[in-house]
């Protein structure tokens, strides 16, 4: 299946934002009933990680994960 190329256009103009980031995570945790106290420490987490990990580094580390 290919994604129409209007669609690719307009998903690869979305800026990056490490809030949208956090806040799909927060969404996640959320609906998989994690406790608000599990919530707080990984977005916590996450603002570390933002600031010494490369999104690229990121998303290596993830297509090399288990998940």
């Amino acid at each position: 299946m290919s994604i129409p190329y209007q669609d690719l256009q307009q998903m690869l103009s979305e800026p990056w934002s490490n809030n949208a980031c956090r806040g799909y995570v927060i969404k996640a945790m959320e609906d998989c009933d994690f406790p608000p106290e599990d919530i707080k420490r990984v977005v916590a987490e996450l603002h570390y990680i933002f600031d010494i990990c490369a999104v690229a580094e990121a998303s290596e580390y993830y297509e090399k994960s288990p998940y």
